[in-house]
């Protein structure tokens, strides 16, 4: 199980992974499935992967190696991608190359091909995008109105988001509710857990801001998960109860 989020906002973009994989309760393991593509001052992307991970370590890569364009032969690779749009579509070709290869065995064993990505970044004089790819290698796109994208175990995370980012939010506090949504999931979810990899990238920066992994212990994210746990226990103690049946003491 996986939880990635990736949320765009007016002053950047923030994304974050959790690093636990397991097929069952006693092989648990630690992946990476944030991965970072950057070439400073001219392109920078973040791809998040969830799902099955022979495949999505395939598509990485083939995204490394680049892929033969369709039209001209010439190898396509994120580096000379023109635009985020054709950047997303190398994406979805490499899903769609790993499925050509590896799909009919996968299918004769009665392994699903199942895996999504968030791929987000910005080209330099371009703007900056944050888009959803599925299995089967097509997309959808953030924008203002929603602010954000998740993949693998979300409903967990989403109500904090829901409530709490929107377009204008601050890049950092867009982070802080970012992290607070992954530790809702952890509490709710053994399969997702610690180290975290996160990055934040600034709008026209064309580059990483940070680029981090949070290991267990780490003091910043221990206090903030005791205090929104404090938080959520003062917040409901503080609502009235019910004026519903019989009143009680």
């Amino acid at each position: 199980m996986t939880y990635c989020a990736g949320i765009l906002v007016q002053d950047g973009l923030v994304m974050i992974a959790d690093t636990r994989t397991n097929a069952g309760l006693d092989d648990i393991s630690t992946f990476r499935k944030l991965h970072i593509f950057s070439w400073p001052g001219d392109r920078s992307f973040g791809l998040a992967t969830a799902g099955n991970l022979s495949i999505t370590q395939s598509v990485i890569s083939f995204l490394h190696e680049g892929l033969p364009h369709p039209e001209t032969g010439e190898i396509e690779t994120l580096r000379n991608a023109t635009t985020m749009f054709r950047a997303a579509q190398l994406v979805g070709r490499c899903i769609r190359h790993v499925r050509e290869i590896d799909g009919p065995a996968l299918d004769e064993a009665g392994v699903k091909f199942e895996m999504s990505m968030l791929f987000g970044g910005q080209i330099k004089g371009q703007p900056m995008r944050l888009f959803m790819i599925y299995g089967a290698g097509n997309f959808i796109e953030c924008g203002i109105d929603a602010p954000f994208l998740q993949i693998g175990e979300h409903k967990y995370g989403k109500p904090i988001l829901d409530r709490a980012v929107t377009y204008k939010t601050h890049l950092y506090d867009a982070l802080k509710v970012g992290l607070i949504s992954m530790d809702s999931t952890m509490r709710s979810n053994l399969g997702v857990g610690l180290p975290i990899d996160l990055l934040v990238m600034r709008r026209d920066a064309e580059d990483l801001e940070l680029n981090r992994r949070i290991e267990a212990g780490e003091p910043y994210f221990h206090d903030l998960r005791e205090r929104w746990s404090a938080a959520l226990r003062a917040a409901h103690m503080a609502i009235p109860r019910p004026p519903y049946g019989p009143s009680s003491p």
